[in-house]
C-alpha cells in the first residue's frame, strides 16, 4: 500500500512533503521549548522578575490561597488607569489595622469561575472598587469577571460583599458597572454589608473615597467582630533591601529587564513597545497661544496592528526638574540602587513597581509625582514633620470631617498640589524616600485617539495631542505627557501600544458617515478620512462624509486645514462645516453648525447614517446629543419619547458612537 502511495508521487511532491514534514517538527519542538519555565521568558506581570506581583492563572487559585493562608477577604479591582488598582490596595492595608490579609487580584489574571467556591471560605467577605469606562463599559481587564457574573452561574450564598465605584458624572451612564455588580452579586446571593460608593471623577473621586472608606471599615469590623490593632497603623508595607554590585537593574522597563533591548510581542500595558519618534510637528500657528502637537510613532517590524478608531497609549517619564527638587529637598543619593520587598511574605504583589532599580529611576519612570497628592499620603507623611503646626495641618487634611475635606478640596484639589509642592510647602517634612516611593500612586499611561489608518502606513501610529501648561498662583502646572512628548525630537524613543475600541467604520464603505469632532476631537476622523481614501482610489464606491470640525479661530488653532482641503478637492469628504468660537463676536459651536444642516443630517440619518462624536464629554457631547434629538423632533416628526427612544436605538445598533473624555 505504502509502495503504491509513493510511486504516485513525483519528485517535487516528495520535495514538498519533506519540507512540511519539517516544518512540523520545527513547530513542535519551539512550542516544547516554549512551555518549558525560563527566567528570560517574558512574563505578563508588572513588577519584578522574581516573584510575581499578581496571582495569575498558572499559579493556585485564589480560592485555595485564602484556604491556605487563612485570609477572608477578597479585593478585586476594575481598572483603566490604575486608580481603582490603588484603591484596593489601600484598602487591603487598611484590613492590616485589624489583623486581616487581603487577597487583591486583578480579574484578567484569574479564573473568574473560581468565584463559584468563595462560600467555601468561612466568613468570605468580596469587596470590589470596579471603574466603568467610556459609555458604561467595564474596564478592559474587568470585561470577563462583569460577563461571568452577569451570566447568573455563580451562587455566591454566604457570602458578603461591598462595592466602591469610580465613574464620572459628566457621562450619561455614571458608575454603570459599579451599579450592575452591585445589584447582580445581590441576585446572585451575596450579602450587601455597605452601601455602595459612588466616586465621581468629576468632582472630587479622592472626597468620595475617604468618606466612604471611613465609614466602611468600622462597619466591617462589626460585621465581623474584629478589634483594632493599634500597632498595625505605623506598619510599612514594604521593606528596603540592598542590591548587590553589579546587579542587572530596571530601567524604566516594566515586564522584565531589557525589554526594550529585546522586545517580545505582544505589547500591551504590561509590556510596552519602545517606538522610535519619526515626526514631531507644531500644528497651531505662531498666532495661537497654545501648542498643539501631531507626533507619529514608527513601530516598523513590531508587529503590532491597529485599526482607525484605535488609542495609542504612551508612557511618560516625568519632568526631570520636578525629580531633582524632590532629591535636592530629601537630600538622598538618587543613583543608590535599592528594591522595596513586601513584607508579607504570602503576598502576591512583591514589589510596588519594577525592583532592583535606583532611587531616580523610580521617580522619573514608576511613580506619580505629579497627580494632587492623597490623603493617605498626607497621614504618612506627617510623621515626619519636625515643626509641629505643619504635622497638624497635614493630619488636617488627611482626616475625613467636615474641616478636613473642606481644606483637602481647596489646598490639594483645587490647587493641584503635588508631593513636589507639599514638601516644598511644609519644610520640616523629610519623609525617607524608601517610604515615599511605597506610597506614591504608580505613574500611569495616557490614551490617545490615533489620527491616522493603517491602510495608508500600517508601521506608523499618529496622534494629535494639546499641550497641558497653566498657572496657578505663582506655580507652573505641565501636563505630565504632553510635557514629556514635547521634549521628543525625531529619532528619539517612547513606550507605547495600542488600546483597541469599540468606535469603527461601517463594514459597507458606501454607508454615509457623519463625524463631529471639534480640536484635537478631530484625531479619529482624519484616520476614516485616510481610509475612504484607500477605498476610494480601490476603486470603492465610497458614502458621503459630514465633518463637523470646531476651533477658536481659523487662523490660530484650524489644525490639519490643508489636509481637509485636499480630502475635500479628492470628494472623499463631502461636506466640511466648521464652527471658530472666537473668530466673530458670536461664539459659534459645532452643534450650531449642526442645526443650521439640519434638514440634510436628517435625510442621512434617516437613510442610514452612522454618527461619530469625539472630543469634550462635559458640554459638547452633551449638546450635540440635545441637537440630534432636537433634530429627530422637529425634522423627523418624532414625539419626545420617541426622539429619545431613536437615540437609544441609535447607540444599540452601534449607529451612534462616541469617543468622549472630561
Amino acid at each position: 500500500m505504502l509502495d503504491w502511495i509513493v510511486s504516485g508521487l513525483d519528485t517535487s511532491d516528495l520535495v514538498v512533503l519533506t519540507l512540511l514534514a519539517g516544518g512540523a517538527i520545527i513547530f513542535f519542538v519551539m512550542k516544547f521549548l516554549n512551555q518549558q519555565p525560563s527566567s528570560s521568558r517574558y512574563s505578563p506581570t508588572v513588577a519584578s522578575v522574581t516573584p510575581s506581583t499578581v496571582i495569575s492563572k498558572s499559579n493556585q487559585s485564589f480560592i485555595d490561597r485564602m484556604k491556605n493562608e487563612n485570609r477572608q477577604v477578597l479585593i478585586m479591582y476594575g481598572s483603566q488607569t490604575g486608580t481603582a488598582e490603588e484603591m484596593s490596595g489601600r484598602l487591603a492595608k487598611d484590613l492590616t489595622r485589624y489583623s486581616k490579609k487581603a487577597v487583591v487580584v486583578d480579574p484578567e489574571d484569574i479564573e473568574c469561575e473560581d468565584l463559584n467556591r468563595l462560600s467555601e471560605i468561612e466568613d468570605a467577605l468580596l469587596v470590589l472598587c470596579i471603574a466603568t469606562y467610556g459609555e458604561g463599559d467595564p474596564t478592559d481587564n474587568a470585561v470577563t469577571l462583569v460577563e461571568y457574573l452577569n451570566a447568573g452561574d455563580c451562587d455566591l450564598s454566604g457570602v458578603r460583599f461591598a462595592v466602591f465605584g469610580l465613574g464620572n458624572k459628566t457621562y450619561e451612564h455614571f458608575n454603570e458597572i459599579g451599579k450592575q455588580m452591585d445589584q447582580q452579586l445581590e441576585k446572585l446571593g451575596a450579602k450587601r454589608i455597605f452601601h455602595m460608593g459612588l466616586g465621581d471623577d468629576d468632582a472630587n473621586l479622592e472626597e468620595d473615597f475617604m468618606i466612604w472608606r471611613e465609614a466602611f471599615l468600622p462597619k466591617v469590623a462589626e460585621e465581623f467582630g474584629w478589634e483594632l490593632n493599634t500597632e498595625a497603623e505605623t506598619m510599612r508595607q514594604y521593606q528596603m533591601e540592598p542590591v548587590e554590585e553589579g546587579k542587572a537593574l530596571f530601567k524604566g522597563e516594566f515586564g522584565r529587564l531589557g525589554a526594550y533591548e529585546r522586545p517580545r510581542p505582544p505589547f500591551d500595558v504590561k509590556n510596552p513597545y519602545l517606538a522610535t519618534i519619526a515626526v514631531n510637528d507644531e500644528l497651531h500657528t505662531e498666532h495661537s497661544d497654545r501648542s498643539c502637537r501631531h507626533i507619529e510613532f514608527s513601530v516598523e517590524g513590531s508587529r503590532i496592528r491597529y485599526e482607525a478608531g484605535d488609542h495609542l497609549a504612551v508612557f511618560p517619564t516625568n519632568d526631570p526638574i520636578l525629580v531633582d527638587r524632590l532629591i535636592s529637598m530629601l537630600e538622598f543619593d538618587p543613583d543608590h540602587a535599592f528594591r522595596l520587598v513586601n513584607v508579607d511574605e504570602d503576598a502576591s504583589k512583591r514589589h510596588p513597581f519594577p525592583c532592583p532599580t535606583t532611587f531616580r529611576t523610580a521617580l522619573s519612570h514608576y511613580v506619580d509625582i505629579c497627580a494632587p497628592v492623597k490623603s493617605h499620603v498626607l497621614k504618612a507623611i506627617s510623621e515626619y514633620c519636625s515643626d509641629d503646626g505643619e504635622k497638624e495641618f497635614l493630619n488636617k487634611l488627611a482626616t475625613a470631617n467636615e474641616e478636613g475635606l473642606r481644606e483637602y478640596s481647596r489646598y490639594i484639589v483645587k490647587e493641584r498640589r503635588s508631593i513636589v509642592d507639599v514638601l516644598t510647602d511644609q519644610k520640616s517634612c523629610k519623609p525617607p524616600i524608601e517610604y515615599l516611593l511605597e506610597l506614591l500612586p504608580r505613574l500611569q499611561a495616557r490614551y490617545y485617539s490615533i489620527a491616522s489608518s493603517p491602510r495608508i502606513n500600517e508601521e506608523k501610529i499618529a496622534v494629535c495631542a494639546v499641550v497641558t501648561k497653566y498657572t496657578i498662583g505663582d506655580r507652573l502646572i505641565n501636563g505630565v505627557c504632553t510635557r514629556y512628548l514635547t521634549t521628543k525630537d525625531a529619532g528619539s524613543k517612547s513606550p507605547v501600544f495600542v488600546r483597541k475600541s469599540t468606535m469603527r467604520l461601517p463594514h459597507r464603505t458606501s454607508t454615509q458617515v457623519i463625524m463631529i469632532g471639534p480640536g484635537t476631537g478631530f484625531a479619529p476622523f482624519r484616520g476614516f478620512l485616510q481610509d475612504r481614501q484607500f477605498h476610494k482610489n480601490a476603486g470603492k464606491e465610497v458614502g458621503a462624509m459630514h465633518l463637523y470640525y470646531g476651533c477658536r479661530h481659523p487662523d490660530h488653532d484650524y489644525i490639519y486645514k490643508e489636509e481637509l482641503a485636499k480630502f475635500q478637492e479628492d470628494q472623499v469628504l463631502t461636506h466640511l462645516e466648521c464652527a471658530f468660537s472666537r473668530a466673530q463676536e458670536k461664539k459659534i459651536y459645532v452643534q450650531d453648525r449642526l442645526w443650521e444642516t439640519r434638514d440634510r443630517i436628517w435625510e442621512a440619518i434617516n437613510n442610514g447614517a452612522h454618527v461619530y462624536i469625539c472630543g469634550d464629554a462635559r458640554n459638547m457631547a452633551r449638546d450635540v446629543q440635545a441637537t440630534l434629538q432636537k433634530i429627530f423632533r422637529e425634522i423627523g416628526g418624532k414625539t419626545e419619547t420617541e426622539a429619545v427612544a431613536y437615540f437609544k436605538d441609535m447607540e444599540k445598533t452601534k449607529r451612534y458612537q462616541a469617543d468622549v473624555w472630561s
